[in-house]
């Protein structure tokens, strides 16, 4: 159950928003939604892979944060336990809300329902606007991360055309044995195909560079080296519980 509203300095003057990190708190996925302009910051610790929308033809990029529903293996004891948090995490309860044509300006909505709202009266959590109705450092860093991600996401479809015309996206299996004998595995996803990105002439090359895709595209294979840590992290959550 959600419920939406323009954030207000009036109505949400009082409003905080809790910032841990917990599974309680909607950070119990084993992916979260990342755009190409992202990809750069994620790469360094999350894999990024490539999904379609349910009945859909269009494909979707995702920071994997585990191998089955509910599991993110940077949730831990101590908190978020990664050196980036991924702007569609970083954001909530907030997200861009806009007419239904497209032609309103952007505005910040929040979900009043979700469980980073602080119950009332309690001093948990980051204040929104300040005495006098201003926004506080918080809400402006979460305006920014909201403009990025929003910016980015307007601007991946050229990116999955860019995919889609090249075929460059190829499907990936993942079948690991863990140290305790289990199977972890992952099905459904895509990856960027090396082999046919190493294939592309020098014109196809140039044009994707010219039209900021080739960037992207590299730090989404360079991202499949962090496949190997988080399966470490499997091990060590299975061992240590």
């Amino acid at each position: 159950m959600t419920s939406h509203a323009i954030l207000d300095s009036r109505a949400h003057r009082d409003l905080r928003v809790r910032v841990d990190a917990g599974a309680d708190l909607g950070d119990g996925v084993m992916a979260a939604l990342t755009v190409p302009a992202e990809f750069r910051r994620v790469q360094g610790h999350f894999p990024i892979l490539f999904r379609r929308e349910t009945g859909q033809e269009r494909f979707f990029a995702v920071a994997l944060l585990g191998f089955e529903t509910g599991e993110n293996l940077f949730l831990g004891a101590a908190g978020w336990d990664a050196g980036y948090r991924p702007l569609s995490l970083a954001i909530q309860p907030f997200l861009v809300g806009r007419a239904a044509n497209g032609a309103a300006s952007a505005q910040v909505h929040i979900d009043l329902a979700h469980p980073r709202i602080a119950a009332a009266g309690r001093d948990a959590g980051e204040r929104l606007f300040d005495a006098d109705g201003l926004p506080t450092p918080f809400l402006e860093d979460i305006a920014e991360k909201l403009g990025d991600l929003d910016e980015g996401y307007r601007e991946s479809e050229a990116f999955f055309a860019a995919l889609a015309e090249h075929e460059l996206l190829e499907p990936f299996t993942l079948e690991v044995t863990l140290d305790d004998g289990s199977l972890s595995s992952l099905v459904g996803f895509h990856i960027i195909g090396e082999a046919r990105l190493r294939a592309l002439d020098a014109a196809a090359a140039g044009r994707l560079h010219e039209a900021g895709h080739l960037m992207p595209i590299f730090m989404a294979v360079a991202s499949l080296a962090q496949i190997r840590p988080l399966v470490d992290r499997k091990n060590r959550r299975q061992r240590d519980g």
